[in-house]
């Protein structure tokens, strides 16, 4: 890495700042912002900018997923299952983006953000489902929070959470977004966790997923190090505005105009794969 080449992208680190902002503000995956930036503004190759995105969620959502543990709000029980199968298949996914070709790569990505963006729409407009009775044969999970608050809901059926896990896992391997949004909406809409108890595990699982998948594709390819050493320090700074700001604007109104944000942005990279 060349100084000179580093200090050419220095504006990476105030947008890698307001992405993050963004991304911890609304509950969204910072991934989703930071792949497609690296391609389109910066203009890595799609493998490359899959990878410094991978890497900088990483370290983002680390510093997440520790505010989260001493809250004390992450099922861990949940975690270790989901991990038997997001890790292997993020490698999985990793792997498949080095040997793809980059056009092909870049139309994938694209697709990913149309998709996930409906995903995001749909969570702003499902409504909450009363649970009903309660049945004592049905195992029951029981959170304590450091606040002092408890969470109690029934144990999800584990076996299609894993599956669902391994998907996205896959996803965000390969296009850097995924894990968080199908882990999310499944432990919320399926297995009616409480949210906060839902978005701290699945957190907890899409950064160790990213750490691998991370490491696969800075091993497989030349890392864009010039830029990661702007993006870490911004998703640092993002990580301590990002939450002052929750609740400022309504969630649901934020998640809408930012989900026809990526919707462009998904139709904007498939456009420049055919035209690059």
């Amino acid at each position: 890495m060349e100084l000179s080449q580093a200090l050419d992208v220095w504006w990476v680190l105030p947008a890698a700042a307001f992405f993050a902002t963004i991304a911890l503000a609304t509950g969204l995956s910072g991934a989703l912002f930071f792949s497609p930036f690296f391609l389109l503004a910066v203009g890595l190759a799609p493998a490359q900018a899959i990878g410094a995105g991978l890497l900088t969620e990483a370290f983002g959502t680390s510093f997440g997923s520790f505010n989260y543990f001493r809250q004390r709000v992450v099922d861990f029980k949940t975690v270790r299952i989901l991990l038997l199968a997001a890790i292997p298949a993020g490698i999985i996914g990793a792997l498949v983006a080095q040997n793809t070709d980059s056009s092909i790569l870049q139309i994938i990505l694209g697709i990913a953000l149309i998709v996930l963006s409906l995903i995001i729409i749909y969570n702003t407009t499902r409504k909450k489902k009363p649970l009903g009775g309660e049945d004592p044969s049905i195992k029951v999970t029981t959170i304590h929070a450091r606040d002092g608050l408890t969470y109690k809901y029934r144990t999800c059926r584990r076996p299609i959470g894993v599956s669902l896990a391994g998907i996205g896992a896959f996803l965000n391997g390969m296009v850097s977004a995924g894990l968080p949004e199908v882990t999310t909406t499944q432990l919320i809409v399926r297995c009616h966790i409480p949210p906060r108890v839902a978005v701290a595990t699945a957190i907890f699982v899409l950064t160790v997923t990213d750490f691998f998948a991370a490491g696969v594709h800075a091993l497989s390819a030349t890392p864009a190090w010039f830029v990661v050493v702007w993006s870490i320090p911004g998703v640092m700074i993002g990580a301590q505005i990002g939450p002052r700001l929750q609740g400022r604007v309504p969630a649901k109104t934020a998640e809408r105009i930012i989900s026809i944000i990526f919707m462009a942005l998904g139709a904007l990279v498939i456009i420049t794969s055919f035209t690059t």
